[in-house]
């Protein structure tokens, strides 16, 4: 790839070059804090994300000429674009500064064409964290851009683009409009309907756990797990009733005691995956909003006493490594804090190859900042996670925990059982971070080899066994993870795509595709074997790592994909027949023409509409009820999407009565002026009063 040469201003004497230095950011508020930090001899701004893309309208691609893509200015940036131009024209020096990754690499490759800077030259700075000593360092060491880097997503890019651009409209024709299918997008649906028919066709079987209860001092259970010595597994309940006999009629004798010192590891800090994984199962959140108030952690948060500051390092790494003055600080912070014993030298490593590394764990970036110290400049949401990505960080900078455990054997005739017992003794990492190990037992009692026992009692407790679970959105980002299949950035998309498509549908956290999930992923395993392929996705990605260290050329890499890819778009345009997807009928009847409604899928959701469109075009939306009574009229009041497809919250009685909130009503009242109170999630403010006038909040 040529560098990208600079342009020579004509007309433009050197006297109009102005003193301050040009840094470049991607976010407005990540150039706020930078902007803090580095004072008044710069000038930061944003180009708000990317600033040259493909062309939404084509391809964009010219597969003729090698894979050239057809870089465009994006729509809507060209005044931002002109300001870029203007301001980079009377800098002393231009630096760019976008993310530390292969995304922010390519936006830094853009704006160095559209300023007219040599990519050749030391243009580029990167740093992992935005604090004050960090950026002014990364000052000092500019970089020449990285076209390893650039090189990986413009393969990544064209890659998708070849995919979703080709496979996309065929979906539309056989199908239906909107429907898609992606590298990444359509292996994840595979694995998500591969789960399902695996629960589909479980059948579950029947068995018996036979637990006796003893007491020495304090109860305590065990367990049937053998007979003569090999594993039992009691199938029915005849077979529970015929051995629980015999084991009335013998007798219970310890055979054996087993104690140790178990010592529990603490877990590295976290990687995009695990903190994706973990903010799922802990607090619900999914992995877009994981990602979008990590962003804002790591862009800055405006701390009282401090101004803005950078919260947490960068938020998308593959990587477990820590720094060693971060190991530093975070040794003598804990020193101080929880005592020395609760200390170590914890060193973490990957567990597979990873060109990431060059990236940190995610961790804090500044450990002095205790979550509890800065909660009441946090929105809600933005503490549990700077909390929790705290607390895990610091975790793994301390000891080991420590328990005392006890497994106890007990015979009865040709019946072995199994207790277990564990007691903490010292909880090390645990003091900050819980994990789901805790086995929270007790300590058995004291029990000594070749003790008799007398069973309290003894009884059969019928199960069956279980399906294999659906996945959630934090299952299925490891599962992704151990596929090798994406990469960090990739995962927060997915399953909002998966919805957004009808694909899959949310149930409380698990996801279930629906009959059109199953339509696609069919048509898709028929015919595109390779893009659902979980092996294919892996070597993919492998190769995409390739190009970045400059192992293999990216368009080679296109090329070779393309040729069978294009074969296989041509057998499915000729062999698959038109599909009609059947709308979902409804109980209700058309005022207009008396025909059945039907549910109908949107751009912005579901919608009621009638079934002799387009005959008739009457439509209506499907309206949700939140539980909450209209304050003017007392109906219901309902959930509604804008044309524009924004939430809001209206009254079922429309429109005869006009009431609206753009926030969600709730059922509680202002205690000032008895208005309703609505649920607006901001900084220290979880309610506030629908009358304007009032300005209540809580």
């Amino acid at each position: 790839m040529a560098a990208v040469k600079s342009k020579k201003s004509k007309g433009k004497s050197s006297s109009s070059k102005s003193n301050k230095t040009l840094v470049i950011v991607e976010s407005p508020s990540k150039a706020k804090t930078i902007g803090k930090y580095l004072g008044s001899k710069y000038n930061v701004i944003a180009s708000v994300g990317h600033v040259r893309d493909l062309p939404k309208s084509k391809l964009g691609i010219d597969i003729d000429d090698n894979f050239e893509p057809q870089y465009i200015s994006i729509r809507g940036k060209g005044d931002l674009i002109k300001s870029l131009k203007k301001e980079a024209a009377k800098a002393s020096k231009v630096y760019l500064a976008t993310d530390p990754d292969r995304e922010g690499e390519a936006i830094s490759w853009h704006l160095a064409y559209l300023l007219g800077l040599d990519t050749e030259e030391a243009c580029r700075i990167e740093f992992n964290e935005i604090t004050k000593d960090t950026i002014k360092e990364a000052i000092k060491h500019p970089r020449k851009i990285n076209m390893g880097l650039v090189d990986a997503q413009q393969a990544r890019r064209v890659l998708d683009r070849l995919v979703g651009y080709q496979i996309s409209p065929l979906l539309w024709r056989k199908v239906r409009k909107g429907l898609s299918a992606g590298r990444v997008q359509s292996a994840a649906l595979k694995i998500i309907c591969d789960r399902e028919r695996e629960i589909e066709r479980f059948e579950p079987k029947e068995f018996w756990n036979i637990i006796a209860e003893f007491k020495k001092g304090k109860k305590f259970q065990a367990k049937l797990i053998e007979k003569n010595g090999k594993k039992l597994t009691v199938e029915n309940k005849d077979q529970n009733d015929n051995i629980i006999k015999e084991l009335n009629s013998g007798e219970f004798v310890v055979s054996d005691v087993k104690e140790k010192i178990r010592m529990q590891k603490p877990y590295p800090p976290f990687t995009t995956s695990s903190l994706q994984q973990d903010a799922g199962n802990k607090l619900n959140f999914n992995a877009k909003k994981t990602m979008m108030i990590a962003q804002q952690l790591y862009e800055g948060v405006d701390v009282k006493g401090r101004g803005t500051t950078g919260l947490i390092t960068y938020l998308r790494t593959d990587s477990v490594r820590i720094s060693d003055a971060a190991k530093q600080t975070a040794k003598e912070f804990i020193a101080s804090k929880f005592g020395v014993e609760y200390s170590a030298n914890n060193v973490f490593s990957n567990k597979k190859k990873d060109i990431q590394d060059a990236h940190e764990a995610i961790r804090p970036a500044i450990i002095e900042l205790e979550p509890a110290l800065i909660k009441d400049s946090l929105t809600t949401d933005q503490f549990k996670l700077y909390n929790l990505i705290w607390n895990r960080f610091m975790a793994s900078q301390m000891s080991q925990a420590k328990s005392n455990s006890m497994q106890v054997s007990i015979v009865n005739g040709i019946y072995g059982f199994k207790a277990n017992g564990s007691e903490l003794i010292f909880d090390g990492f645990r003091k900050l971070y819980n994990t789901a190990d805790d086995e929270g037992a007790k300590l058995l009692p004291s029990l000594e080899k070749d003790e008799k026992l007398k069973a309290e009692s003894l009884k059969g407790e019928q199960s069956f066994t279980q399906p294999p679970a659906r996945y959630t959105e934090a299952s299925l980002v490891k599962e992704l993870e151990d596929k090798d299949i994406g990469r960090p950035s990739t995962y927060a998309p997915i399953v909002s795509t998966l919805t957004e498509r009808k694909y899959v549908a949310r149930e409380k956290k698990a996801l279930k595709p629906t009959e059109l999930g199953f339509l696609v992923n069919d048509l898709m395993e028929e015919y595109f074997k390779d893009i659902v392929d979980a092996g294919f996705t892996a070597n993919m990605e492998n190769s995409l790592d390739d190009v970045e260290v400059g192992g293999q050329k990216w368009k080679d890499l296109i090329s070779e994909f393309y040729g069978p890819f294009k074969k296989e778009l041509d057998i499915a345009d000729k062999a698959i027949e038109k599909i009609v997807v059947e709308d979902i009928p409804t109980d209700e009847i058309c005022e207009i023409c008396g025909r059945p409604m039907v549910i109908k899928a949107g751009r912005f959701g579901d919608f009621i509409a009638c079934s002799g469109y387009p005959e008739c075009k009457n439509t209506k939306p499907i309206v949700k009820t939140i539980g909450v009574k209209c304050p003017n009229c007392g109906k219901d009041i309902v959930a509604r999407r804008s044309k524009r497809g924004r939430l809001f919250y209206g009254c079922s009685g429309y429109p005869e009565c006009k009431t609206v909130f753009w926030n969600k009503p709730t059922d509680k009242r202002c205690p000032e002026c008895n208005s309703i109170l609505l649920e607006k999630k901001t900084k220290n403010k979880n309610f506030v009063c629908s009358n304007e006038k009032c300005g209540y909040t809580e």
